[in-house]
């Protein structure tokens, strides 16, 4: 049986569906509705006279056919988009689109810098920027790549420096030093009102001090636990406890007098930011764009 031009796009499709198992995640991955995959995979299903897919309200599966057509045809379309993502180098003007999963510190402090210059430079190029502090899986969520502190980037995961190494520090309101005091060492602060933070992986963070070759990790005590850095900054400034964060963060609080240091010669450093993405793929002309240019201007130093 010939393969028509409308098998091929939908095997495209299908093989979003069987990574991800669910209509709406395939379809963001390809840029579509819920709606049109469906229709699609109908109409595959109807021309091959077999079905594919097992689909309930809860869940899409693959059938024994559909198992087999994902194992036939899965690397077979995986060289012809690389192909297909090769042709970039040869345009006059870059083009192409990439998906990525950012860390929300990362916006502000890496993407913000670079983006004006980025979309002047590269007016074909689409970038699709998701941000999440949650742990993802960018291959199971169909994204080309993802960004995050180093000490996080999963160790299967080709990984690429994009900024030096990040001091991390506590930092409180005035009204709050002055109404509570200054702690004068880490254990202090379990008298302390903390903002605690919780990882993208649901556990709590234990703040990490630093002094010469001393290190001391604290389970900060505290009526708030955040998730994002923005909620813990607000916090901070508005007296409601001491914070934990990237210097780099702060810092325009700090330099506008919102925020005080707090334990400075404490001050600990961690891994900077990294882009990490799958090794066994060609990286995308768009991605590369990105992080060569992120590279070039190093908004944080490198």
């Amino acid at each position: 049986m010939q393969i028509s031009r409308a098998d091929l796009a939908d095997f495209a499709y299908f093989m979003a569906i069987a990574r991800h198992r669910s209509f709406r995640q395939a379809a963001l991955e390809m840029g579509v509705t819920p709606s049109a995959l469906s229709h699609a995979m109908a109409a595959l299903e109807a021309r091959r006279g077999v079905r594919l897919l097992n689909r309930t309200t809860r869940s899409v599966t693959l059938t024994a056919a559909g198992e087999d057509l994902r194992a036939m045809i899965g690397g077979p379309l995986e060289r012809i988009a690389e192909a297909s993502e090769n042709l970039n180098r040869f345009r006059d003007a870059p083009a192409g689109r990439v998906r990525i999963n950012v860390l929300e510190d990362a916006v502000a402090l890496l993407l913000d810098p670079v983006m004006p210059l980025f979309v002047d430079r590269y007016p074909d190029v689409s970038i699709d920027i998701s941000v999440s502090n949650r742990m993802i899986d960018v291959i199971a969520g169909g994204f080309d790549a993802g960004i995050r502190y180093g000490g996080t980037v999963p160790e299967d995961m080709v990984a690429r420096r994009l900024s030096p190494a990040i001091r991390w520090m506590a930092a409180a309101s005035p009204a709050y030093l002055e109404r509570f005091g200054a702690p004068s060492h880490p254990r202090d602060l379990k008298h302390h009102r903390c903002i605690g933070i919780r990882l993208g992986n649901d556990q709590l963070y234990k703040w990490e001090f630093e002094r010469g070759v001393e290190a001391v990790e604290v389970a900060t005590p505290g009526p708030l636990t955040v998730n994002e850095s923005h909620a813990a900054l607000g916090f901070g400034r508005a007296g409601v406890g001491i914070i934990y964060s990237a210097e780099p963060v702060l810092r325009g609080d700090l330099a506008n007098g919102a925020l005080v240091p707090v334990l400075p010669e404490w001050s600990s450093m961690g891994e900077g930011f990294h882009v990490y993405y799958p090794g066994r793929r060609q990286v995308p002309a768009a991605l590369r764009l990105l992080i060569d240019l992120i590279r070039e201007l190093r908004p944080l130093g490198l």
